[in-house]
């Protein structure tokens, strides 16, 4: 099979959209234990979709990255479904 550069640009852009989907679907996964599962998380994706951003030299800051991933202000979603750690 055989793609196009904007094929694939689009089809990557859906896997990401439903990405962030399924994160929100399921806010009760921690981004720690999506840490210690996959070595990534939610921030990371915000880390990694700013820098994307400055590359191509838009101003997407990290904040603006996380509302983004978050689907909400991050403090908001902080307060609202990140659980209180645990000595574990």
């Amino acid at each position: 099979m055989s793609l196009t550069e904007q094929q694939r640009m689009e089809l990557e852009a859906a896997a990401f959209r439903r990405l962030l989907k399924h994160l929100d679907d399921n806010k009760q996964v921690q981004n720690i234990d999506l840490m210690n599962l996959a070595g990534f998380c939610r921030n990371c994706l915000a880390k990694w979709y700013a820098a994307a951003a400055q590359d191509k030299g838009l101003a997407v800051d990290y904040e603006a990255a996380r509302e983004i991933v978050y689907g909400m202000p991050y403090a908001q979603w902080k307060e609202k479904f990140q659980l209180p750690v645990t000595p574990q």
